[in-house]
């Protein structure tokens, strides 16, 4: 067994543990990253990037053949083989060289294998050949392990060996049928993804689907899978799974059964912090990790771990939290937690006042998440339902996109709708919803809004170019009411 010693140890190298590590080292940190799989994690080889590219194809082919003249140019269907060439190659072919030249040029050292605390600011690592590595953390330890697909509890299920969305994500070979229990983003995106490839799906949600968002997003998704000829099933639940040699049976509650080649599992996410070693440290395994807002991991009765006044040193980050489980806001918070720890480490006594430099307030009012099915679903910060909850007197504004100049030129047959929702007594956007064809590139101009608390008096005098889609902040604007003298 060998020792080794470094200023900051995180645990997980996908892309929050990357984050973290960065910004520790630029504040002068000595860093290790110890990673069990591949570095870059789940978002680079079974989540965002290869599902994003699994999608990208079909979504183009379906613009160009809403716009005439471009139609007449496409010919045939999409090539599959194609498309998941282009993802193994977006994926890198699950193979973790540029990742770890990356780790290389930044100064951060890498140590393959499983990670376990075994006290205050020690990790224990188990090496694929079964050598033991003790690392001795002189200023912090960050938990950046993630999370797994959630296998509920239905009779049958995991005998029948369904997928997760790493399968459905990384397939060589596609099923000619395939079932998704759930409705919320994962199910959605692969449905898409899916149904495009000609394949025939079926998906099962107890609710409707994006629960989420507004309303109107899961049922414009809703209808653009029909339209893809997917089978969506509303409000019922699976009660039973059977596998034969070819099929799965799946029993619904309604008494109907639904028949597939693989059933995809798509109904949430559980924390990857099983036999990490948390009971050594007074944590419960298995359970998501609360954190204050520079990701301190707070103790069970909410105060920070082993507090010994600014040199806490447990901080965890990314879908573990639970906070937002999207990579962009893990990284958000990844950048916050290096800088805490390194700052904290020269003695600083760090402000958490909301939006201030170490305090993750966006995760609370502005997170942004692109659903990528056709069309699009973008929003940031509250929904209506949300921001009524939060008991904040609200108007919600409405607008058909498909009235804007831009959508006209987007596409022959657009289909969207926009609703924003504005805290009336501050006069500023509390949320925004966007669906629609390309709106994801409309998402950043609402975030901006919402976390510089722009009123709707001054985003009057911000000017969508024209004809763009951005044309739609003007439509919005519009029938809120232009402000008076």
């Amino acid at each position: 067994m060998s020792e080794l010693e470094y200023d900051v140890v995180v645990i997980g190298g996908g892309a929050i543990g990357e984050n973290v590590a960065d910004r520790a080292v630029q504040g002068g940190m000595r860093t290790v990253l110890v990673e069990s799989e591949l570095v870059g994690g789940e978002c680079s080889y079974w989540a965002c990037m290869p599902s994003k590219a699994l999608l990208r194809s079909g979504a183009l082919l379906r613009a160009a053949r809403n716009v005439d003249g471009a139609q007449q140019a496409v010919q045939g269907d999409l090539d599959v083989a194609a498309v998941l060439r282009r993802r193994d190659k977006v994926t890198s072919n699950w193979k973790d060289d540029g990742q770890v030249e990356w780790l290389n040029g930044a100064d951060i050292d890498l140590v393959r294998g499983h990670a376990r605390l075994t006290g205050q600011k020690r990790v224990e690592v188990t090496g694929s050949d079964g050598e033991l590595t003790t690392i001795v953390a002189r200023r912090a330890v960050a938990v950046c392990t993630g999370s797994a697909s959630l296998l509920p509890d239905i009779p049958g299920l995991a005998e029948a060996d369904p997928w997760t969305s790493r399968d459905a994500t990384s397939a060589q070979e596609l099923p000619s049928s395939l079932a998704i229990i759930g409705g919320g983003v994962v199910s959605v995106e692969m449905a898409t993804a899916y149904a495009g490839f000609g394949v025939q799906v079926t998906v099962i949600s107890r609710s409707a689907l994006l629960t989420k968002n507004e309303p109107f997003a899961g049922e414009l998704v809703q209808q653009s899978l029909t339209d893809l000829g997917a089978e969506v099933l509303i409000g019922v639940s699976p009660v039973r799974v059977s596998r034969d040699d070819e099929t799965v049976t799946i029993e619904l509650d309604d008494g109907r059964s639904i028949t597939a080649d693989e059933v995809l599992v798509a109904t949430g996410r559980i924390p990857h912090t099983q036999n990490l070693g948390l009971e050594s440290v007074g944590l419960t395994s298995g359970d998501w990790l609360t954190v204050d807002d520079s990701m301190r991991v707070l103790d069970h009765d909410g105060s920070v771990l082993d507090d010994a006044g600014e040199d806490a040193w447990l901080y965890a980050v990314g879908d573990v939290t639970h906070r937002a489980l999207l990579t962009h806001q893990g990284k958000y918070d990844a950048r916050i937690a290096g800088d805490a720890i390194a700052a904290r480490a020269k003695g600083r006594t760090l402000s958490l006042a909301p939006w201030s430099t170490y305090a993750a307030t966006a995760d609370h009012a502005a997170v942004p998440q692109v659903t990528f099915t056709d069309p699009e679903v973008a929003s940031v910060g509250l929904s209506a339902a949300e921001a009524q909850k939060a008991g904040i007197r609200i108007r919600v504004v409405d607008y058909d996109i498909s009235g804007v100049a831009g959508a006209t030129i987007a596409s022959d047959d657009y289909v969207g709708k926009a609703r924003m929702v504005v805290d009336e007594d501050r006069k500023v956007l509390v949320g925004a919803t966007f669906v629609g064809l390309d709106v994801g590139e409309l998402l950043h101009s609402a975030t901006i809004a919402i976390v510089g608390e722009v009123t709707i008096d001054r985003l009057w005098h911000a000017v969508p170019s024209y004809p763009t889609l951005s044309e739609v902040w003007l439509r919005l604007l519009e029938t809120y009411g232009r402000p008076t003298e």
